[in-house]
């Protein structure tokens, strides 16, 4: 039985010992779309309706409830938390409906004409904005957030890296990496010159906010930690697809910070002083997660909202101006509002478009080039022998990247396993790394397959060849399989020896 039926019982279980009747239908909200990585369904049964979420990030999983319990303290709309079990990544929450704040707009507005109704709802979630950041930000309870407790230098080099090697670095903007280097420092020093004693949402953007008669009900905080106040009104007001009229922003910020002087003294123009360094810093998250999803995952929608957000950068470099100069960055900015290439790519997510309409597809008669891809131990074996007779490739070590082996809560797991992805995801050398064996290996295809090769091997040596070596090979695996006119064929040699090595002591056992 697939694991996701398996996964799904979890949650048929707790709707049935919650609701005390099995649900009579579950079906799935969001597939492909998504891109956090949750399964999310909705399960119904009589009367009763709940969501469902699975989700294998333990820590996440914790700030989700506990954030949740304790807004609802202080009387916040978000949705009530039925049940959960944590052991196995699942929860019931209250069904909120089908209608975003996103949706909601997209079906009332004609180009910059926006009707009142959803300006009004925009103006309600701008008010309620401070409740969490001050209000219910006052009590909470910091420990739980996850990765990290305050948006800190630390969270803010995550972000602008991720920018850098997934989206600049991707969507082949240049960049002089030392210039840049020091145009990150600097703004990351101003940044956090901020007031940054208050709850920072994280993600306060219109796909977050569900509608029910009217009345907007707050979703996705789990990311939330102690930050600055000007991150969440920039990240709802320059959300990319959702694309605000300038005035209308100006609009909403002013009824914002309005209703930020009743909670707390605050000065406009101190505020306004870091306000556009945290637009900047939001848009590059976000086009990092463009890049993350659409370029390297090939998941193409996503790229769909890169020309909202070159549209956003493009008004800021021509009205905003920031306390302090950064000519690297700038000169990307300004590369990237001009890039060709973004807009061609943005524009191959088109209904009714098929893959393999939105590239040169080869010769439906002609052989692929088969990329074989190994993990292995250098202490265990070695390098794989390259059986096709080629003797071409590459052998990559990982040892010099950070090895989640030597923390005790990794050992019994490998380089697929959620908690080892999340954690290597976190290294910037991990995404530097990454980038350059993509570079190198997507040279290397195109130049294999303009000259008729059948066969390139792809090897990850690490220490035990459990962690590093098994999570690159995955990664570089999803990456091509993506890709026209290839076969990916994925091993991992010291995986495959553990596992017959655990085979051979059960029938010893027994």
């Amino acid at each position: 039985m697939p694991i996701e039926i398996l996964k799904t019982d979890v949650l048929k279980k707790l709707f049935a010992q919650h609701f005390h009747a099995p649900p009579e239908r579950v079906q799935p909200l969001q597939g492909e779309l998504g891109g956090s990585g949750r399964v999310i369904v909705r399960l119904t049964g009589g009367n009763q309706s709940a969501i469902g979420i699975l989700y294998d990030v333990r820590e996440e999983n914790i700030a989700f409830l506990e954030f949740s319990r304790h807004f609802r303290r202080h009387g916040l709309p978000v949705p009530q938390i039925y049940t959960d079990d944590l052991a196995h990544g699942a929860y019931l929450e209250e069904d909120l409906g089908d209608t975003t704040l996103f949706e909601f707009l997209v079906e009332n507005r004609s180009g910059e004409d926006i009707a009142p109704p959803v300006v009004e709802a925009y103006r309600k979630v701008v008010a309620m904005l401070p409740r969490f950041q001050i209000e219910a930000g006052q009590d909470l309870n910091y420990k739980v957030c996850y990765p990290r407790s305050s948006f800190d230098r630390l969270s803010i080099s995550w972000d602008l890296n991720y920018f850098k090697y997934y989206f600049l670095r991707l969507a082949g903007i240049p960049f002089n990496e030392q210039a840049l280097e020091n145009d990150f420092s600097r703004l990351t020093k101003f940044l956090l010159t901020a007031p940054r004693d208050y709850f920072l949402y994280r993600d306060y953007q219109s796909r977050n906010v569900m509608l029910r008669d009217g009345q907007p009900t707050f979703l996705d905080y789990q990311g939330g930690r102690k930050g600055a106040l000007q991150y969440d009104v920039a990240s709802l007001l320059y959300d990319a697809k959702a694309d605000l009229p300038p005035a209308l922003r100006e609009k909403l910020l002013d009824h914002y910070i309005e209703t930020l002087q009743s909670f707390i003294e605050i000065d406009r123009a101190a505020f306004m002083h870091h306000y556009y360094a945290y637009v900047y810093v939001r848009i590059m998250q976000a086009l990092g997660a463009y890049g993350f999803r659409g370029f390297y995952e090939r998941k193409a929608h996503f790229l769909q909202s890169v020309p909202y957000a070159l549209k956003n950068l493009r008004w800021l470099l021509e009205h905003a101006t920031l306390p302090i100069a950064l000519p690297a960055l700038t000169a990307a900015f300004k590369s990237i509002v001009t890039s060709e290439k973004l807009l061609l790519a943005a524009d191959l997510d088109k209904p009714g478009v098929s893959p393999a309409e939105k590239s040169p597809a080869q010769d439906s008669q002609t052989e692929k080039l088969v990329v074989r891809i190994f993990s292995f131990s250098f202490h265990r074996g070695g390098p794989p022998k390259d059986e096709s007779g080629h003797g071409g490739g590459f052998v990559f070590d990982a040892r010099s990247l950070p090895n989640p082996g030597r923390e005790e809560r990794f050992k019994a797991l490998t380089g697929k396993d959620a908690p080892v992805i999340e954690y290597l995801n976190q290294q910037q050398s991990v995404h530097q790394y990454l980038a350059n064996v993509k570079s190198l290996v997507d040279s290397s295809i195109s130049n294999y397959q303009s000259r008729g090769f059948k066969n390139l091997t792809v090897s990850f040596g690490c220490t035990g060849g459990q962690h590093r070596s098994v999570f690159l090979a995955e990664q570089l695996a999803k990456y091509l399989r993506a890709r026209n006119g290839i076969e990916v064929v994925l091993r991992h040699i010291q995986l495959e020896k553990m596992e017959l090595e655990k085979l051979q002591l059960e029938k010893m056992g027994k």
